[in-house]
């Protein structure tokens, strides 16, 4: 990309963007509609026809302004890798890819230089706030080049929450940094779930004493240290199944607090909260627990995510 070629493109308003995703599932759609919402113009891809604006990638492709941004919001591991592959195959030097799914830190830096063989440019973000993003906002944690980072910046402000730049988005450092951040933010997501689900436990299992679970948990949302948004999304789901009768005890792992744990190994990082979180998740597979419960519940407030029926 030339420097007037660059300084044109990072000059965009949100009103001129013109961006494509791949990967139109509940995150996907929701960051559609929201982008939108708030002026820029997207075109959407995903094999799904009911959800699609176009029929192939090259006709996402076709659809784009130069220099092109596409943001790939598809599950990692092997199906980022052929998504990034087969776009590749269709833009042009000088264009940019953001890779806004769950990737694996170290799958970033692999992204990157297969990308750059082609000229296109390459950005990793990690993305929080489930299925009430679309309302809220979406956290935005960003790995690459500042240059890049700059140009999908009227993506970034659209997507994040209202308020301060700083309190919904960070470029965290170069390529891959995006994701790690991620990946540390779901781990210490692991671990506070997992102490509201024991607390959960607790109360519940003194039923002779405590007759109000629910309100007990209530009564905590105003005034309390322990206030947050998991605990309103607690609430919300006891008011929902007061006793989780509709909610197998099972809990799956997403693989960040696995990524997590892994990484703090390598480097000798002490992460035992953590840590004992994942392995409660294992304990979820051995039996039906109350606690587990509360995780699957939780998971299923903020991010949408199936739950097993009891």
């Amino acid at each position: 990309m030339t420097r007037d070629r660059a300084s044109t493109t990072t000059a965009r308003s949100a009103t001129t963007m013109h961006l494509g995703i791949i990967g139109l599932g509940k995150m996907g759609n929701n960051m559609r509609a929201r982008l939108r919402e708030k002026g820029l113009t997207v075109t959407g891809y995903d094999p799904n026809p009911d959800v699609t604006d176009v029929a192939s990638l090259a006709d996402l492709a076709a659809a784009l302004p130069a220099p092109r941004v596409v943001w790939v919001m598809v599950p990692s591991g092997k199906i980022t890798d052929d998504v990034i592959h087969n776009v590749a195959e269709v833009l042009s030097p000088g264009d940019l890819v953001i890779d806004g799914g769950n990737s694996r830190f170290t799958d970033d830096a692999v992204h990157a230089e297969f990308l750059a063989t082609k000229g296109i440019k390459f950005v990793d973000v990690g993305v929080s706030g489930g299925i009430w993003g679309l309302k809220n906002g979406y956290g935005l944690m960003a790995g690459g080049d500042a240059a890049d980072v700059e140009l999908a910046m009227p993506i970034f402000d659209a997507l994040r929450p209202e308020g301060p730049r700083e309190e919904g988005f960070v470029h965290a450092g170069p390529t891959g940094a995006g994701h790690y951040v991620k990946m540390v933010h779901n781990g210490i997501e692991y671990a506070l779930m997992q102490a509201w689900a024991e607390g959960y436990e607790l109360l519940e299992s003194r039923s002779d004493l405590v007759h109000d679970v629910t309100g007990s948990f209530k009564a905590w949302q105003r005034g309390t240290v322990v206030r947050s948004w998991l605990l309103d999304l607690l609430v919300k789901a006891l008011e929902e199944d007061p006793d989780f009768e509709k909610i197998a005890g099972y809990v799956e792992d997403s693989g960040e607090g696995r990524w997590t744990v892994h990484d703090a190994l390598d480097r000798a990082v002490p992460v035992p909260t953590i840590s004992a979180a994942i392995f409660a998740r294992f304990v979820s597979r051995q039996k039906d627990s109350p606690a587990m419960k509360a995780v699957a519940a939780l998971r299923n407030q903020f991010g949408g995510h199936a739950v097993r029926q009891s």
